[in-house]
Parts: structure tokens; sequence; C-alpha cells
């Protein structure tokens, strides 16, 4: 028996590939009668690039909020633009927005565990000539790793105009 879908985590790198699986994300959702969890995950910086480790604190702590605040509204521009393409509100699906640091794949993977998501809807590169793309490399390592359904959604190539998105 197929357990129901109650918590979608939608995992998002603010690219236009993510903004495309924002899509299936909002149409699970309402099929299902489910709640979507958006997720952005910021990388931490190499050490090597901060030279002071009290100064990197420092950094850290009086920019996280603000950084915190572009992503949430960005996240939020891109929900009204899927929105306006669909016709319809999805506010009231998306019932968190979290943004973490840390490496993407295991901060997608422990999140979809600590808050209790059945599904985990990413978007993927597609076929570039780079394998190894930064939002692929993440996918694999998801698909290899995650103990639930995961939705890896490739943006068609000439079938949508990526200026809608």
């Amino acid at each position: 028996m197929i357990p129901k879908i109650k918590k979608i985590l939608y995992a998002t790198d603010l690219s236009k590939n993510s903004v495309y699986a924002f899509y299936y994300a909002i149409d699970m959702a309402k099929t299902h009668d489910a709640k979507i969890i958006a997720l952005h995950v910021i990388e931490p910086l190499p050490t090597f690039l901060i030279t002071f480790e009290d100064f990197q604190d420092q950094v850290e702590q009086d920019r996280r909020e603000e950084v915190n605040q572009k992503i949430k509204k960005r996240i939020e521009e891109e929900r009204q633009k899927v929105d306006a393409q669909m016709a319809s509100s999805s506010i009231e699906l998306v019932s968190e927005t979290l943004i973490q640091t840390g490496h993407p794949a295991e901060r997608i993977l422990r999140t979809a565990e600590e808050e209790d998501c059945d599904v985990i809807v990413l978007g993927s590169h597609g076929k570039e000539p780079l394998i190894q793309t930064f939002l692929g490399s993440v996918c694999r390592s998801v698909l290899h790793q995650s103990r639930k359904p995961v939705f890896v959604i490739p943006l068609p190539l000439g079938k949508i105009s990526t200026d809608s998105i």
C-alpha cells in the first residue's frame, strides 16, 4: 500500500529548474491535500576564504538574518510567479520556508527526516554538457541516500519558455 502524502519537502537552489519543480510540488500538494516545506541550503564558505576566525563569526552573525530574509523573499516571488502562471493561489500550501547552512544533499535528507516529510521534490539541470553540475551532484546524492521517494524534475529544453518561470 502506498503511504499517504501529507508533507512535501521542496528543495530549491533558486534556479529556473527549481522554480519549474515547484509547479510539480504544488500540483502534488493539491492532489494529495498536503503541505509543502520549502528548503534552501546555503553552502558554508571554505575556511581558506576567511582569514580571521573571529571576523568570520561576526560576519556570519551580521549577515545571516539579512541573507535569510532575501532568500525567503526570492522564494515568495517564485511562488507568486508560479501562482500567476497556474491562475491559482498556493499560499496555503506552503507551511514553512527553511533556510539552512550546510552541504545541500545532507541538509535535504536530514530535513526530510526531521520534518517527517513523505516525499522530496527538487529540480535537476537535466542533460547539460557538464555532468557534475551543482544540482546534478546534489540530486544524485539525494537519490542514492534517501529512504523517501524523490521526485527529480528536469527543465524540459525547448518545450517551455524559461522567461515565464
